[in-house]
């Protein structure tokens, strides 16, 4: 059974950071895709960041220069290195995998953390 595990959440002062990681364990090789996504109160769930199994980002424009992403392939464990936060990226953090069907973009799996909660006060 695959599983994620999320790990580097708490509380920390506006502009403080954290260090997020997400440690992919089971059966699954050859992951495509990997990211980070949050739902804070009241908003809908959104992408924060992802990566390809190449290392190429793409990131939400509201973490764009505070956030970066990057991922350990032979340890099947994503980072996410988050700094000069703010109240406003209080959420739960959620990690997430995608592997396609070789030669193709359809979906072979897809699979979530349970999540990390980030809390930032001002």
């Amino acid at each position: 059974q695959v599983q994620l595990v999320e790990s580097g959440g708490g509380l920390v002062q506006y502009g403080g950071s954290l260090r997020l990681s997400c440690a992919v364990s089971g059966t699954i090789f050859n992951i495509n895709d990997m990211g980070w996504y949050r739902q804070a109160p009241g908003k809908q769930r959104e992408m924060v960041a992802t990566i390809t199994s190449s290392g190429s980002t793409n990131y939400a424009d509201s973490v764009k220069r505070r956030f970066t992403l990057s991922r350990d392939n032979a340890k099947n464990t994503l980072y996410l290195q988050m700094n000069n936060l703010k109240p406003e990226d209080t959420a739960v953090y959620v990690c997430h995998v995608l592997k396609y069907r070789s030669g193709s973009y359809r979906v072979e799996y897809s699979y979530w953390g349970k999540g990390t909660q980030v809390t930032v006060s001002s």
